[in-house]
């Protein structure tokens, strides 16, 4: 089946895609419990879950003072909230904090230190193991999860904190409702430093970014649906200037697999500076630039371009908390890309802490994911293989 044939003519190669392929998908989508609804409500999904987070007792996590070590344990989106606590621990944070994306916690976890587990469902395998092996072991444990669920039950059992946080999406629709809840528990463990002024403008931030993307704003003006038509009938590459921009990179990957189903390369620019910027060079970058095949079928459609999307953060002016991001690398790729005509998409990070610069990075790129997959015709409500991918791992999140 060609792209005539399949409905998706007109979104490759350099012709914009028709926005009314768009506007025709919205209906299920902006009704509540639909992908864009979900995502409107990011800031009111992080307000809420902060006062669940204030009311779940977290402040008796400081009685025993800090620990040897912090591990959140939870697959998915779940795990991504380790890594945005690391990044907004940042360098100079006093204890590891490991992101632990397995069955069980690592053999030397002990009474010295905190895991918190997170599943948005409150019965993934994988939390579930790891608040019991946890509580087995006598360390800290904070579960993060959906009210009345197994979650819930073996947190009561342990006498462990529990902060049930309602499901209302998916949980890759639910980043901050889950988010937010381990930077407080690391907030009262002397972790980080998350004032609620930070909290109120990453808010702040979500429902400005969320206004911008709505669906009822044409291209021109909705950031979300001009970068969906960029990609559209590319190949996505991701890449962060730094650390704090590589969770965001990585995130824009996870939703454009999971709700657009395009293959993405994505990471951070000290990866792609050791390899992986030869992409560009590459039978999908320059190379496919007036390439000719001789053993070619003369119908055979125009090659696939890559298409780079950099997720710039230059950090913050007065900022000496750790290393500078490198803004000489992340300007060479830019100019690297332009010299070999492939595309890129620049999203400069926003805000005056690191929560609301990483929030700035990752909301509208969400909606792109979604507005990408309403223009190919795709529910990013329903996916099948994810679907049954957790009906063969018994309830995964």
């Amino acid at each position: 089946m060609g792209l005539e044939d399949d409905g998706l003519a007109g979104i490759t190669g350099d012709r914009l895609p028709d926005e009314r392929r768009i506007e025709g998908d919205l209906s299920e989508s902006i009704r509540p419990g639909g992908a864009l609804w979900a995502l409107a409500s990011a800031g009111p999904q992080l307000r809420e879950s902060a006062a669940l987070a204030a009311d779940a007792g977290l402040t008796a996590l400081a009685e025993e003072g800090r620990p040897r070590a912090v591990v959140v344990a939870g697959v998915g989106t779940a795990a991504r909230t380790g890594d945005i606590l690391a990044t907004v621990a940042g360098p100079r944070c006093p204890v590891p904090i490991l992101g632990h994306r397995s069955a069980g916690v690592p053999g030397w976890v002990g009474a010295a230190d905190v895991v918190i587990a997170v599943s948005a469902s409150g019965r993934s395998p994988e939390a579930l193991a790891a608040a019991e092996a946890a509580a087995r072991r006598g360390a800290r444990l904070v579960a993060i999860g959906a009210p009345d669920s197994e979650l819930q039950a073996l947190a009561e059992r342990a006498r462990a904190s529990f902060v049930a946080v309602p499901r209302r999406a998916p949980a890759r629709l639910s980043l901050w409702a889950l988010t937010v809840p381990v930077l407080m528990a690391a907030r009262e463990l002397g972790l980080v430093n998350l004032v609620e002024a930070d909290i109120a403008e990453t808010a702040r931030r979500l429902d400005e970014d969320a206004e911008r993307c709505r669906p009822d704003a044409d291209a021109y003006v909705n950031p979300a649906k001009e970068l969906a038509m960029n990609l559209a009938g590319s190949i996505p590459v991701v890449w962060g200037s730094s650390p704090l921009a590589g969770v965001a990179a990585r995130r824009f990957g996870d939703m454009l697999a999971a709700n657009s189903r395009y293959p993405v390369v994505s990471g951070e620019l000290g990866e792609v500076g050791r390899g992986r910027v030869g992409l560009l060079d590459g039978v999908f970058g320059s190379l496919a630039e007036g390439q000719t095949d001789i053993f070619a079928d003369p119908t055979d459609d125009e090659l696939t371009r890559l298409r780079i999307v950099l997720m710039r953060d230059d950090g913050l002016d007065g900022d000496d908390t750790g290393p500078k991001p490198d803004v000489r690398r992340a300007d060479a790729i830019a100019d690297l890309a332009s010299r070999r005509g492939v595309r890129c998409d620049v999203i400069p990070a926003e805000g005056g802490c690191a929560l609301e610069r990483l929030a700035s990075l990752i909301a509208v790129p969400d909606f792109a994911s979604v507005y990408l997959a309403l223009l190919h015709g795709l529910d990013p409500m329903r996916v099948p293989a994810v679907s049954e991918m957790k009906d063969a791992t018994l309830g995964s999140d």
